[in-house]
């Protein structure tokens, strides 16, 4: 979130925060036009940052900044949602309330199994939240805790349990670090574009170990929602890497907000960045994905790495054309780590339990774009919520990609080039798109031809588009919004003869029916 948002909640009596959400489920149908029906959106109102995830007991926890007073920023607290697969979510009453004039900004939730803190009680692990509270003139860090799978929380008597003396310091992400037998914080400090790391024994009380940046891409914007873990090098058993994860909240190279992160390694003390400093590594090359966090307390049996971001940027995301919601969180995606010529890079993918919304499923190979557009004709296959798997050979062609979302006058291109060799996403006849003067646009990402191919994951819901090229080198997360009878889809080539090697189309299901 950016500090200089303001709000106070001194208006509010504190039982209308508890009343609500239910409220809010009375008011929303999950069918108003835009609304996405696989990405999770709060029923009405404002979101961004995904917080506190979490998996325990049998339920993936999704927390986010939540305003339930209104579709704007401000009276930031802890929305609440659970599910059992990561896509079917059932909403729960606020966790976090703002109190006061203190505002509940963004953090993360770990499960304290050896109960350290000493929350615990009848041999119940409590899940213990990490978050900033904000006032006008500061950010500390506080700890609440539930002792009922998070349906209800207690704030800790000794809050804060965190104080830099900095206006800018929030966001911290906690994790286990198992050699030093301690809880490790990376929280920023945001307008020096720094990420602290801190220790504690129990939650409660903090060490300061060392401080990582500015690197990378640090313009005059600050820094936010850090996160650090470690992941296997693909293919190399026994070699890890920490990977450090920062928000920049005006630096991406398509303007605005996006999600940077540093390969290297941790030793407990001091995370060290193996790349040269001013190399600016990009989560994701899209208009709309920032605030990206992990879970922790992922089962050791299943090992993923799961990330989720805010679909927005801070650049237009109060005018976005949706009512009674604004705001939205991306698709569960699975990070690895994988060696490529010039380095280790991220790779990533949607969650395998995407697979659980197909229904209808339309596939060819070895084809022409001619053909290919008339065997979709004949099929009559269409859709506005698609999950696309598309290997293309470009051949002599200059250009070659997908419509989706295609209708009259409007279309949403997913495309490569051959030179530059780069994917994008092309948004300027998405539909609505002058309701800011900076939404419309191309946003694109190198990538070459491999074997003479280029292979393009797609997902399509309503108003988001994300892509991973690459077998998900490259990913390219952009919000669109057409008219509800814009449901095409065709491939096109220009410049040359392509041919489409394999294509994979299924019709999803929503989520929420």
């Amino acid at each position: 979130m950016l500090g200089r948002m303001r709000g106070c909640l001194a208006l509010f009596p504190a039982f209308v925060i508890a009343m609500a959400p239910a409220a809010f489920a009375q008011t929303a149908t999950y069918k108003e036009p835009y609304r996405p029906q696989f990405h999770f959106s709060p029923a009405v109102n404002w979101t961004n940052d995904p917080n506190g995830l979490v998996y325990h007991d049998g339920e993936w926890h999704l927390f986010y900044q939540f305003n339930p007073f209104g579709d704007l920023w401000g009276h930031m607290s802890w929305g609440h949602a659970v599910s059992e697969d990561l896509f079917r979510w059932k909403h729960l009453d606020v966790a976090i309330p703002e109190d006061g004039d203190v505002m509940a900004f963004s953090g993360s939730a770990v499960v304290d199994r050896l109960n350290t803190t000493g929350f615990g009680r009848g041999g119940e692990a409590p899940i213990v939240a990490i978050y900033t509270s904000r006032t006008e003139a500061d950010q500390t860090q506080s700890i609440a805790y539930s002792l009922d799978r998070g349906r209800t929380w207690t704030q800790y008597g000794g809050n804060p349990v965190l104080d830099a003396e900095d206006p800018g310091f929030r966001d911290p992400k906690v994790f286990w670090h198992e050699p030093t037998r301690h809880w490790v914080m990376a929280v920023v400090l945001a307008n020096q574009r720094k990420v602290s790391l801190y220790r504690s024994p129990d939650l409660k009380t903090w060490a300061h170990l060392s401080d990582f940046g500015p690197e990378g891409a640090h313009p005059v914007s600050n820094w936010e929602c850090p996160d650090l873990f470690e992941l296997p090098v693909e293919g190399e058993p026994g070699e890890t890497r920490w990977i450090m994860q920062v928000d920049s909240g005006m630096g991406h190279p398509w303007l605005g907000s996006g999600c940077q992160y540093f390969v290297g390694s941790f030793d407990g003390t001091r995370f060290t960045n193996e790349n040269p400093p001013e190399t600016a590594l990009w989560l994701d090359w899209g208009r709309d994905f920032y605030a990206a966090q992990s879970y922790s307390d992922v089962p050791a049996d299943d090992g993923r790495r799961i990330v989720i971001g805010w679909i927005s940027n801070w650049m237009y995301a109060r005018d976005k054309p949706t009512s009674p919601w604004r705001g939205a969180q991306s698709l569960p995606r699975e990070l690895r780590l994988r060696r490529f010529p010039e380095g280790l890079r991220l790779v990533q993918l949607p969650v395998r339990e995407i697979e659980s919304l197909r229904e209808t499923r339309f596939s060819l190979s070895r084809a022409g774009i001619t053909e290919t557009n008339e065997r979709i004709a004949d099929a009559g296959f269409q859709g506005e919520k698609l999950d696309i798997l598309a290997v293309i050979e470009p051949g002599s062609a200059q250009e070659v990609g997908l419509r989706v979302l295609q209708g009259k006058e409007e279309e949403t291109l997913v495309g490569y080039t051959a030179s530059p060799a780069e994917v994008y996403v092309d948004r300027r006849k998405s539909g609505e798109v002058d309701f800011h003067a900076t939404f419309p646009g191309r946003h694109s990402a190198r990538l070459r031809e491999e074997d003479g191919r280029i292979e393009m994951r797609i997902i399509v819901d309503r108003s988001v588009v994300e892509v991973f090229a690459g077998g998900g080198r490259v990913a390219i997360t952009d919000r669109v919004f057409p008219h509800p009878d814009s449901t095409g889809l065709s491939l096109y080539s220009l410049g040359g003869e392509a041919h489409v090697d394999e294509l994979e189309v299924w019709k999803l299901r929503s989520a929420w029916e």
